[in-house]
């Protein structure tokens, strides 16, 4: 087993091998999830043993650890036996986050692109990657280039871009409470980064621009 940063791969013994990825994250202790947001409730002023919330610190406990807990799955890679070089972009792919600041969720999308190399993805690992790097405490800049910088090491392709769109909670429910407001991020390597037609083509299928 070889660590790739916070994800482990192994290879099968097929002769195009998948890569098993996962995320290494250490054990959710359910019991003493409930007991801090029961702790939580009180410091709070609320009563968590009223008939309304008496199920809350139980709930609340499971939502945040499927929200944090990443799935396992083969990254599937082809053969680019046809040669095909030219941009591959996956658009509008759902992308929902944890902000690590407020424990607020944001949400939005991701565009993913990359110029092929010697092998080529299926594309719905495009998404598994991205939800594996959202399933976490997060801030988008950083969500938007793991992702970039883990399919440019995997998959060693001539080029990735990824574009992260999304609305913040911690901004829109609190503070400026800017509803509706939307935060882009980019992340390019290789060709789309340093050719300049490269990376005009790749914001301008995305619609990023």
């Amino acid at each position: 087993m070889t660590a790739a940063g916070p994800l482990a791969a192994v290879t099968t013994e097929d002769p195009l091998p998948a890569l098993r990825v996962m995320r290494e994250t250490g054990a959710v202790d359910l019991p003493a999830a409930e007991a801090a947001v029961t702790a939580l409730l009180r410091a709070l002023g609320r009563d968590p043993a009223s008939p309304h919330l008496a199920e809350t610190p139980r709930r609340v406990a499971r939502s945040y650890a499927e929200l944090l807990t990443g799935r396992q799955f083969d990254l599937t890679t082809f053969p680019n036996d046809e040669g095909y070089d030219e941009l591959v972009i996956a658009r509008d792919i759902p992308l929902q986050s944890l902000c690590e600041h407020h424990l607020l969720p944001f949400s939005g999308v991701a565009h993913i692109g990359y110029l092929p190399g010697a092998r080529i993805l299926g594309l719905s690992k495009l998404a598994r990657v991205l939800e594996l790097f959202a399933r976490d405490l997060q801030v988008q800049e950083r969500l938007t280039q793991q992702v970039a910088d883990w399919l440019q090491e995997h998959l060693a392709p001539r080029g990735v871009g990824v574009v992260v769109e999304a609305e913040h909670l911690c901004m829109s429910l609190r503070g400026v409470r800017a509803a509706g407001s939307r935060t882009v991020t980019s992340a390019l390597h290789g060709l789309l980064r340093d050719d300049a037609r490269s990376r005009a083509e790749f914001f301008a299928l995305t619609g990023t621009t």
